[in-house]
């Protein structure tokens, strides 16, 4: 056996805003990492907890009983320092200081950044996609989207309800601030008629257009109606609430808005997520183990696969409009 002073040693972070599966991810990353004879530090508060060296050595033991939890046992936390010119340099130089091999970073894309950050001034990093909002350009799945889907759609499920029983207009906001994956699913999902996203043009989110619909669905024998909204394009009417207003005080039908706001970050994680962040999190160590160095995890066409993280940061992916443009025919 490795004498414990030869050992191979990583750190593992979360950081920016929670998702369920975050904790599935760390027990993933730590359980391999044992089963290979690597030491494990875990890094409390994301990059903020870099910066001080807020850690803890973290065993197979530690990680039990967390794969059903919602939030991240390492905490999180937003790191402004990391955004300064010299923020990055102390955060690599923490790093150096706790001989780390390799740094796991579970977030979303401000946090991968900040990983490729570390990679630029000699640190070995290892991303992880984990954001609800699923606004990843280069994976075609993030931990904690089914989650928040499956918690929005339990609200919209609700909403129709007492929609139904009042003859009512009901909007309901989502998050995501500049992408509108929640919104559709939980549009396509749930029946909506409409769903307003910051992708779609400005024709689209046009308010005088939504209403227009609305009552149009009334002239064919609507008794309620659902619509979608992501919280980037609320500001857009000041808020879901000003919309609300608008809807009514133009077409006379009595309208709620339900803004759902972070109950959807929070919750058990679902099977799903619980199995990408499983894999996800055995791959990042088995690439560590193989040498692989500075890769960020994807799914990639149905599979799991691994990037360059400078090469997948640079990524570009346009807009497809096909959900949304199925979604308007199924309203119909």
């Amino acid at each position: 056996m490795q004498n414990k002073d030869t050992k191979k040693k990583i750190g593992i972070l979360t950081s920016g805003g929670d998702a369920p599966g975050m904790n599935a991810a760390i027990r993933a990353v730590v359980r391999t990492a044992t089963f290979h004879n690597i030491q494990v530090l875990g890094i409390r508060r994301g990059f903020e907890g870099l910066m001080t060296a807020d850690f803890r050595e973290m065993t197979a033991k530690d990680v039990s009983d967390i794969i059903h939890r919602g939030g991240t046992i390492l905490r999180t936390a937003r790191c402004e320092d990391m955004l300064t010119p010299n923020g990055p340099d102390k955060a690599a130089q923490v790093c150096q200081v706790l001989a780390l091999d390799g740094l796991v970073v579970i977030g979303g894309d401000g946090s991968l950044n900040g990983a490729a950050q570390l990679a630029r001034r000699g640190v070995n990093v290892y991303g992880i996609p984990a954001t609800i909002d699923l606004d990843i350009n280069y994976s075609e799945y993030t931990i904690g989207f089914d989650t928040a889907v499956n918690t929005g759609m339990d609200a919209v499920n609700k909403i129709r309800d007492t929609s139904g029983s009042h003859e009512r207009c009901s909007v309901v906001e989502v998050m995501g601030r500049n992408c509108g994956q929640i919104a559709l699913w939980c549009g396509m999902a749930g029946g909506a008629e409409d769903v307003m996203i910051p992708e779609c043009n400005e024709q689209v989110m046009d308010a005088s257009r939504l209403i227009r619909q609305i009552m149009e669905n009334r002239g064919k024998g609507k008794h309620h109606n659902l619509i979608l909204v992501a919280e980037g394009v609320a500001e857009n009417f000041g808020d879901s609430e000003a919309l609300a207003r608008e809807i009514e005080r133009i077409t006379g039908i009595e309208t709620r808005a339900t803004i759902l706001g972070h109950l959807q970050r929070g919750g058990a994680p679902t099977a799903a997520d619980r199995m990408h962040a499983g894999m996800m999190g055995y791959k990042a160590v088995e690439l560590f183990q193989n040498g692989v160095q500075n890769r960020v995890i994807v799914m990639k066409d149905g599979r799991y696969d691994h990037l360059d993280i400078f090469e997948a940061l640079e990524t570009e992916k346009p807009y497809n409009s096909r959900l949304y443009d199925i979604i308007k025919v199924l309203s119909i």
